[in-house]
């Protein structure tokens, strides 16, 4: 059966309500970053996190937050997600999120799970935590050579379990980056999470940010996008949790195959972060510059900053590019994503037509 036809008609209604959100977005995930301390330090990071700043946000400022947030905006319909650096390493998550779990906030984690041993998640579940999701980045040898740190492949293989024996979590999650390098790993990869109990594998691509700009070797090829998207629709058909991220558009080969739904940026239309020094963002990956950031929360209340600011995630980027804005495409695609986006020359830094479409 031809599903062209369809998922074409599909993604004209999606067109037609992104132009809405535009106008009308809505806070559905609120990124916390609560520090960019790490004791991993992954070559594909896009932060490059390192050392916790002098100038992160202590604990009274983030309660002050979760208050602010919750008396501003419609929370049932909102996830607070946790992130770093890596997230363990400030010494207040507990009582932060903890508190967040007591104003009836959802909340989920993004870990190494180098730290979750049986005590740290059994807190973890005390405080609330629904969701997390935990990067394997590889076979063992692989894994700890990309992140930097010898036996971390053991380290957060035993973090996975000790969450997965706690039994109170809603989504155990692994996440994987594909690079040129470990693709040739999927097939035994996905033997090792096959036999995890874990909820759902997320396999995600390089992408040419932060850290990863210095090894363009490690990008993935036009065989291996191909590759890496086959598996994916192979394992999903078969029946298997298993989906990629929200990178890119697809194409209509691809398209509500790989994962869920359609391409949609969720920055600054359904998502916003906090930085761990205040800053007010989109989504996390996006490179950190004067346009990018948008206020700082301990100046600017986070409802006017997302009310009255923003616009530049509130239009096409393909506007901005006249290749872009000429392609057959650009209605679907509308320039692709704000985290791939060369702010300095106006163009995508990822663009997938030639490649899948």
């Amino acid at each position: 059966m031809n599903f062209k036809p369809i998922k074409t008609a599909h993604l004209d209604k999606l067109a037609d309500y992104t132009r809405k959100l535009y106008c009308e977005p809505e806070l559905r995930k609120l990124f916390f970053e609560l520090t960019l301390q790490c004791n991993e330090r992954c070559f594909h990071c896009g932060s490059s996190c390192t050392a916790q700043r002098g100038d992160e946000l202590a604990r009274e400022e983030w309660l002050r937050i979760i208050d602010e947030v919750k008396a501003d905006f419609d929370i049932t319909r909102m996830q607070l997600c946790v992130t770093g650096g890596e997230p363990l390493l400030n010494r207040d998550i507990f009582d932060i999120m903890g508190y967040a779990h007591e104003q009836g906030f959802k909340w989920g984690m993004t870990s190494n799970a180098t730290l979750i041993t049986p005590a740290v998640a059994r807190r973890l579940a005390d405080a609330g935590m629904g969701t997390i999701s935990v990067s394997i980045d590889g076979l063992r040898e692989t894994h700890d050579e990309l992140r930097g740190l010898a036996g971390g492949y053991d380290r957060a293989m035993a973090g996975i379990q000790n969450l997965i024996d706690v039994g109170a979590f809603r989504n155990v999650q692994v996440t994987t980056v594909v690079n040129h390098g470990n693709i040739a790993q999927l097939d035994e990869l996905f033997e090792i999470m096959d036999g995890l109990d874990i909820d759902s594998w997320r396999v995600i691509n390089l992408e040419p940010i932060g850290r990863a700009l210095l090894r363009p070797d490690l990008m993935l090829t036009r065989e291996d996008y191909v590759r890496l998207f086959d598996f994916i629709r192979e394992k999903r058909q078969d029946g298997y949790p298993l989906e990629y991220g929200c990178s890119h558009y697809l194409g209509l080969e691809y398209e509500a195959e790989v994962r869920e739904w359609y391409w949609l940026c969720n920055a600054g239309v359904y998502t916003a972060s906090i930085m761990s020094n205040g800053d007010i963002a989109a989504c996390l990956d996006i490179e950190r510059r004067p346009e990018t950031i948008q206020g700082n929360i301990r100046t600017d209340r986070l409802r006017d900053v997302w009310d009255n600011r923003f616009e530049l995630f509130r239009h096409d980027l393909s506007d901005l590019n006249d290749e872009c804005r000429s392609c057959e495409h650009a209605r679907f695609c509308r320039g692709d994503a704000h985290h791939s986006w060369d702010y300095d020359g106006n163009r995508p830094m990822v663009c997938l037509k030639g490649t899948l479409f």
